[in-house]
């Protein structure tokens, strides 16, 4: 389930009055917007607020050329006709208190406008000037509308100026801030925004914005529905949370039985381990894994442990050299392109590459791509009917005899969830030429290696599928 449509549907039934039934009654909206227009002038004359020049008022129930249809006790209004849009108060960050909170863009969460952080002056360092806001008023960010940061202040506090406090008259802000959420509006501030890199809503824009207003009655019982409504996909996000914590968690148990040789029965008729590594060198002996302090697992007795180096060949791609042209151009993939069991190609670079470079960096299908640096020992195998080359951070893979591939992939996986590759205190700090060539590693024998990944295949995607239906 995808609880973020699940939300923006939400407010869309709501802005458009069909989230609750509509009371006969309640005071129309047109009744209410009149007194709206009469207390706005008041506070004019009072000079505690200024005229808008682009409120775009009208003495109409109805504006031509409407966004949608609603209610006929709702009106069409403007953002600038019921509000102070626009008109902030600016204060010098030195007359700020210590202890005031100073909220910042960063801090809120995009899409829900919850906030991920509360922090004072003290703790900011700010300098400069914010906007005053107080409790109750909309705090709209006019900079990249689309990340959809708005939210109705909780308290009293001063904010960047990239962040609009709007008071409303005479209307419940929850409803307002529903609008300005809304699908309806992301779509109208896209169309309008300036700006290429940081487009912003202008204030013009804004003032004339189309808002659909129900009575203030309805609004108040539609701020509770959403809340009812907010509240159920709340804790069917933390489910699903929850969920994929499990998904992961059983994954990582899937993979710990896998490489421990207890996912799959061994089968006493199946050629030893030892025989695989013997067709690779007659003289090979198998590994002591005692001086690895974090692999504390025995294997199956038909098993052996031995390394990497033991059964593949590998290199490690070219590294860019913009003052070297010569070979031949040629597409190479680097870190950036490589994921877990994935590769992301839409954008591939080419370098020249002569003879010998490319016999050494090739990648051909069945290879298993290991990233050096960066998330150390991400892996994924190439299986693609066509070669491609590879930049140095990347490693090669290649079996020296037939091997499941898909067997050692899994392995890469269940070493790095338990840091035997990459992290803190571990086996191996990163992982050079060196220090994957004398990665100690479980080897089942060829028939069981098949089965195992086979098996895991088999679980993950069923898990895959549970996670996917959320």
């Amino acid at each position: 389930m995808d609880t973020k449509k699940l939300r923006q549907k939400i407010l869309d039934l709501a802005i458009r009055g069909k989230l609750v039934p509509q009371d006969p009654n309640d005071e129309p909206a047109s009744v209410l917007l009149e007194r709206i227009r009469a207390e706005k002038e008041q506070l004019i004359k009072e000079g505690k607020i200024k005229r808008s020049k682009k409120s775009a008022a009208t003495d109409k129930s109805h504006y031509e050329n409407v966004p949608f249809e609603i209610p006929g006790n709702w009106v069409w209004t403007t953002l600038g006709e019921i509000s102070n849009y626009g008109q902030c108060e600016n204060v010098d960050v030195d007359k700020i208190a210590a202890n005031e909170w100073i909220l910042e863009l960063e801090d809120i969460e995009k899409d829900s406008g919850r906030i991920i952080q509360k922090l004072c002056k003290d703790d900011r360092k700010a300098c400069g000037t914010r906007h005053k806001f107080y409790r109750n008023e909309i705090l709209y960010s006019k900079l990249r509308t689309y990340l959809n940061k708005v939210l109705v202040a909780p308290s009293s506090g001063f904010c960047t100026s990239e962040i609009i406090p709007i008071h409303c008259i005479e209307t419940n802000p929850w409803f307002i801030c529903f609008v300005l959420r809304s699908n309806y509006f992301l779509d109208y501030t896209a169309s309008l925004g300036y700006g290429v890199k940081m487009p912003r809503l202008g204030t013009n824009d804004a003032l004339i914005s189309y808002i659909p207003l129900p009575p203030l009655s309805e609004q108040a019982r539609i701020v509770d529905e959403v809340a009812k409504w907010n509240i159920i996909i709340d804790e069917i996000e933390d489910d699903k949370l929850e969920l994929e914590a499990y998904v992961k968690k059983t994954k990582s148990k899937i993979l710990d039985l896998a490489i421990s040789g207890k996912l799959v029965p061994q089968d006493p008729n199946d050629e030893p381990a030892i025989e695989l590594l013997k067709r690779i060198n007659p003289d090979f002996e198998p590994c002591d894994n005692s001086h690895y302090e974090n692999i504390e697992f025995d294997i199956p007795q038909n098993w052996v442990w031995a390394t990497i180096g033991d059964i593949f060949e590998h290199n490690t791609g070219k590294a860019l050299n913009a003052s070297n042209p010569n070979g031949t151009m040629l597409d190479y993939i680097t870190t950036s392109n490589l994921y877990w069991d994935r590769f992301e190609l839409s954008v591939i670079k080419q370098m020249p590459f002569t003879e010998s470079e490319i016999e050494r960096c090739i990648v051909r299908k069945g290879d298993l791509l290991i990233c050096e640096g960066g998330d150390v020992g991400r892996a994924a195998i190439w299986e693609y009917d066509y070669n491609i080359m590879i930049q140095n951070h990347i490693h090669r893979l290649r079996g020296k005899v037939d091997i499941c591939t898909r067997y050692f992939f899994y392995l890469f996986m269940h070493y790095k969830l338990h840091n035997l590759i990459g992290g803190k205190g571990v086996a191996i700090q990163g992982l050079s030429s060196r220090d994957l060539h004398n990665l100690i590693i479980p080897v089942p024998s060829l028939k069981e290696q098949y089965d195992i990944a086979s098996s895991i295949d088999l679980y993950f995607s069923k898990l895959d599928m549970i996670t996917a239906e959320l």
